[in-house]
């Protein structure tokens, strides 16, 4: 795929939020629809960031977007991204606007990633061939960061090196190895299974009020008005 393909973005950081959430929700609440906010609260009380994804220099568009798709279906909220020599970008007609509702949040070092998901307390394991640790044995692991590394280098030798561990997708098959998002999407669907620990309500009224905000044409301007009439 062409670096100018206009079907590609660059996926930058988490929206910022310029007010306060509360605010936010009781100015675009009267706006959409009841069946509209439902689907926001139903989507924002699945999210969870007991685990999160760690992408290692990932260098496909479509791989990119087929992650961040499979992110969001699966309940994660928040993409760590190391990014690599050609940046970070997704395919509009992959990714189908799933960036817009997660949290993409990129490094240009293992190093700086890995430092700031141990301080939240956060376990790394890689995706590596042969590992004797399978998906299932990472079930009861708490705050899980899953590495997966670029399609044809793997992960970096630094991060291999940070990282608590490694886990690997037993195969049956002639077949060593999978597809970066399908391993992805195999692990999130085997982690999510039965649920995860949803996120803290502070953290919740911030996605609502995000969520709110890509939902509502000119939300801005409709804040302003909201403002304008207190």
């Amino acid at each position: 795929m062409r670096a100018d393909d206009p079907d590609l973005i660059e996926v930058e950081g988490p929206p910022s939020l310029e007010r306060p959430p509360d605010l936010v929700i009781e100015a675009l609440t009267p706006v959409v629809t009841a069946e509209r906010l439902q689907r926001i609260s139903d989507v924002v009380r699945a999210r969870t960031d007991d685990l999160v994804l760690v992408l290692d220099r990932i260098s496909d568009p479509h791989n990119a977007s087929a992650v961040l798709r499979s992110a969001d279906a699966f309940g994660l909220q928040t993409v760590h991204v190391i990014v690599g020599e050609r940046g970070f970008k997704a395919s509009r007609g992959v990714s189908k606007g799933t960036q817009r509702w997660l949290d993409v949040i990129r490094y240009q070092s293992a190093e700086a990633c890995v430092k700031r998901l141990k301080q939240d307390g956060y376990s790394l394991y890689v995706a590596a061939m042969g590992s004797d640790t399978k998906l299932e044995d990472l079930r009861g692991t708490g705050r899980l960061a899953l590495v997966l590394g670029n399609e044809h280098r793997g992960v970096s030798q630094e991060m291999a090196t940070l990282a608590d561990g490694t886990f690997s997708i037993p195969m049956r098959g002639f077949v060593e190895s999978l597809n970066v998002s399908v391993a992805a999407a195999i692990a999130m669907q085997t982690l999510t299974r039965g649920g995860r620990r949803g996120l803290p309500p502070a953290r919740q009224r911030e996605l609502v009020a995000r969520f709110l905000m890509n939902s509502v044409r000119n939300a801005d301007q409709v804040i302003e008005q909201f403002c304008g009439n207190d």
